[in-house]
């Protein structure tokens, strides 16, 4: 079995920790291969290294992150392109979307015996149309339209299959997958969506407004938005936080479940619920 490891190369931790790693799974018989950046780290390792990122998880059965939420969050693009499972270590601090903390390495062995769980996620299709063309990208999480200055307070207008549906005022709209549903939406006020799910969550950020609520969209649903910007002010498209697009009054972004999803691994049958209020009140301290 070939594996792959992805390092977040800016916390010690993980590097050390994706030492031991490379060690518990070589010794269960597993094959190793790491992204050209660790090279120099891991030389003596006894592990192969990928020409490039893409050429990684072409060649890999499953992979592996170290780090935090945003290490799997940059992973899972690559991974989901291939159909490669995907897990996540924990060394950050809260780690919604990782599977494994630091203490429990031991348990990846379950990868080369087949021991695990598995299952599938949802992502987001954003596309967005400008005059003379368009550009498309992959959300793992959530895709935000905002403001750009916060004084200002930017008109939306939702459509749903072609047709406008509802007006905000406020200082952005949020369209959030199952998965993304604990991140940037949860502190907007949206409501926890079980992952599993296959719907589009959408969440006004600070509405003008009394009474504008998330809204729970099905599978199918296509939709876009428009703005419109007070002047000196503009308006930015934020894919899971990596991707910032600056937004125009005649752009259309237009979002709709991606035909892609994302598999992610478990070597333990955890509930959700139960985890998810371990790491709320994680956050609290």
């Amino acid at each position: 079995m070939k594996i792959a490891i992805i390092v977040n190369l800016t916390k010690e931790k993980a590097i050390a920790c994706a030492g031991q790693i490379i060690d518990i799974l070589r010794s269960a018989g597993a094959e190793i291969i790491l992204p050209p950046d660790c090279r120099e780290l891991f030389a003596d390792s006894g592990a192969a290294f990928a020409e490039t990122i893409e050429q990684l998880f072409e060649t890999a059965d499953a992979a592996v992150t170290v780090g935090g939420d945003g290490t799997i969050i940059h992973s899972a693009k690559y991974a989901a392109v291939t159909d490669t499972p995907l897990i996540g270590v924990n060394v950050g601090r809260l780690g919604f979307a990782a599977d494994v903390e630091m203490e429990e390495i031991g348990d990846l062995k379950k990868l080369v015996s087949g021991n695990y769980y598995s299952e599938r996620r949802t992502l987001l299709d954003v596309e967005v149309t400008y005059e003379g063309g368009s550009s498309r990208f992959l959300a793992v999480n959530d895709a935000v339209v905002t403001h750009g200055q916060l004084s200002k307070i930017v008109d939306f207008t939702l459509g749903l299959d072609g047709e406008a549906i509802s007006k905000y005022r406020a200082d952005g709209l949020l369209f959030s997958t199952p998965t993304g549903s604990t991140a940037y939406s949860l502190s907007a006020g949206g409501p926890i969506v079980a992952p599993q799910l296959d719907c589009i969550l959408m969440t006004p950020v600070c509405p003008h407004s009394l009474f504008s609520r998330s809204v729970l969209f099905g599978a199918d649903a296509s939709l876009s938005v428009t703005v419109k910007i007070p002047a000196g002010c503009s308006c930015v498209l934020s894919i899971d936080g990596e991707t910032n697009i600056n937004i125009n009054e005649t752009d259309v972004i237009n979002v709709r479940k991606s035909a892609l999803s994302l598999t992610l691994l478990s070597v333990k049958k955890r509930n959700f619920y139960r985890r998810l209020n371990e790491k709320l009140k994680e956050r609290e301290l």
